[in-house]
Order: structure tokens, then sequence, then C-alpha cells
């Protein structure tokens, strides 16, 4: 024979149950709120034009990737210089908080204070290294920094800790660049970051992304890249639109799982005036 549970056991049941369900409300409420902040803090931190250059094509997609809190740092950036030619940069701090949001803006910043006393990509790279440094930073970011030359079509790259861009001409050929690149900013003083320079050709391309467009659960970062060199080929051969191909490559994120921040830069060397 069953044992009645007295009234007050119940409503007391109640009554914690209900207590739970608000204070999980809450939590979710601040967690959703955290993410929009950080979210936010992203994207405000991201350029919102780009250069116009005569004879080339600028075009970027960014789209973050995040549950819960797991808000990244991934960047682009692109910039005039002093002495008229362009700087490119994409990037990815290290973890996923808000503060890893934050710090993407610290690097992004230094990036380009630095940049417009020293153009050199390896001097930009070595000197915002120190930086973060001296600031005592506790995270450490990748990078890959670049200058274009629009008189020449000169690209200028230094990579630190970063992904390869990938590159292709106009008769379809295509390929990951090989500069040999330094350890990630942040971590080592005293760095060295070699320069490797290519030519944008007429109708060729180079594609900046960061690894949340080539890696994944579903997908390795070398067959990521392999996809991304594939679409390069064909998009040069068909002279694809800068703006397109961006929003081609960012697809690739979705096939690789996209469980993290994804940045593409793309510049095209098209003779376009159109915008991207």
């Amino acid at each position: 024979m069953f044992r009645k549970r007295p009234a007050q056991d119940g409503d007391e049941l109640l009554t914690r149950l209900g207590s739970l369900t608000a204070q999980a409300r809450r939590h979710a409420e601040l967690q959703r709120t955290r993410v929009e902040l950080a979210v936010a803090l992203q994207r405000g931190m991201l350029p919102r034009d780009l250069p116009v250059i005569p004879g080339f094509h600028l075009a970027v997609r960014y789209s973050p990737a995040y549950s819960g809190l797991d808000v990244g740092g991934d960047w682009y950036d692109a910039f005039p210089l002093p002495d008229g030619r362009i700087a490119l940069s994409v990037g990815d701090v290290q973890g996923h908080t808000l503060d890893a949001a934050a710090f993407m803006g610290q690097v992004r910043v230094g990036l380009r204070a630095l940049a417009a006393v020293t153009g050199d990509p390896g001097d930009v790279l070595a000197r915002t290294n120190e930086l973060l440094l001296s600031l005592g930073a506790d995270r450490f970011a990748t990078c890959t920094f670049m200058r274009l030359d629009p008189a020449t079509g000169v690209l200028e790259s230094a990579r630190a800790g970063h992904i390869p861009c990938v590159w292709a001409t106009a008769d379809g050929k295509a390929g990951i660049a090989e500069d040999e690149g330094g350890p990630p900013l942040g971590i080592l003083g005293g760095v060295h970051y070699p320069v490797t320079r290519y030519r944008l050709t007429t109708g060729g391309v180079f594609i900046l992304l960061t690894d949340g467009v080539v890696e994944g659960p579903a997908l390795c970062v070398d067959d990521g890249l392999d996809q991304v060199v594939r679409l390069a080929g064909i998009a040069a051969v068909a002279n694809m639109e800068a703006g397109s191909l961006a929003a081609a490559v960012i697809k690739n994120a979705e096939r690789v799982g996209h469980e993290d921040d994804a940045a593409v830069l793309v510049v095209g060397h098209d003779n376009r005036e159109d915008g991207g």
C-alpha cells in the first residue's frame, strides 16, 4: 500500500522547480546578451569599406560562428598605406570568448598603426609581435599581412602562424602560396618574419582566408585548401567577379562544419570598376 505524499511536499517541489526554471531563464538571457555583445564588438571593429583601386577588385565575406559563448576573433582588413600601396590582412585570435573579440581589435589596430610607420610586411608583423609581448597579453594571434603595389601588381606577403593564401591565374593555374612564415604573434620575442613576393597578373586572384573556411569536423585543412584551389582556378578562367568568388569560398565553411569564424578576402586583378 502506497503512502500518500503530504500536500506541502508537492507545493515545495513546485516552488523549487519554479525557482530553477527562473534561474535557468536568467542564465540563458545572460548568455545570449554576452554573445550578442561579442558579435557586435566583432563587427564594429571590422572595416566598413574597402579601398577602391583602379584595375583591381577587393571583396570580403565574413561569417561568425558561435554556440553558447564560443565567439571567435577572426578579422580581415584592407587600407591604403602612405606610399600609395595597399595593405591587406586576415587573422585569427586564439580562443572563443568576449576577450578574444576584444583582443582581435587590439591586434588589428596595432597592425594598422605600425603599417603607417613601416609598410614592409615582415617588419609590420615583427613590430606587432613585440607590441603584444610588451602588453603582457595572455593570448596569441595568427595573421597574414600583405602589401599590394597597384602600379606593378606585386604582392609582398609575410605570415605569422596562419594558413597560406590561395592564388590563381587567368589560364586556370592555381595553387597554395608557399611563403615560409613564422610563429604566431604574441608568443616569442625577437622573431623574424620572411617576406615572399608574388605578382598578380591580369585576370588573376589571391584569396586570403582563415582556417574556419577550410577546416572543420567534416574536412581536414589540406582537403579544404584543395577545394579552394580548384574553385579559384575555375573562377579565374571564368573571369568571375571577386564578390561572387568570395561568396563561393565562404560557402566552403558550411561544408567543413563551420565551428569557427570564417573570413575571406579576395583581391583580383581584373580591370573591373564596379564595387565588391
